[in-house]
């Protein structure tokens, strides 16, 4: 009887006081997209915006003239994307992006 008992509160004890951890939800971003001839350059601003720390996925295809941007939840802040487009330039053309609220 007395085991028993002590396999009980052990098991409350261990159980009972177990941590959960949860993970924050992945956050989209969208920006709106500009500049002279940057749409020919979706590439390369690809490439700008999944070298930021925190980027999982960027898709310009499904909203034309914008970026969606999957990041880990507070891993990418906002202005850290807006940056990486707006450093898509070269000879006689350029990139701009907004983040859209």
């Amino acid at each position: 009887m007395r085991f028993m008992m002590f396999v009980v509160v052990t098991a409350m004890v261990m159980f009972g006081t177990a941590v959960t951890v949860t993970q924050a939800a992945d956050q989209k971003v969208t920006l709106m997209l500009g500049g002279k001839h940057c749409d020919s350059y979706s590439n390369d601003v690809e490439t700008a915006l999944k070298k930021v720390p925190g980027v999982k996925n960027v898709d310009l295809k499904s909203m034309p003239g914008h970026a969606v941007v999957e990041t880990e939840a507070g891993k990418a802040k906002p202005e850290d994307l807006e940056t990486a487009v707006n450093g898509v330039k070269g000879s006689g053309w350029n990139c701009t992006g907004k983040v859209m609220k």
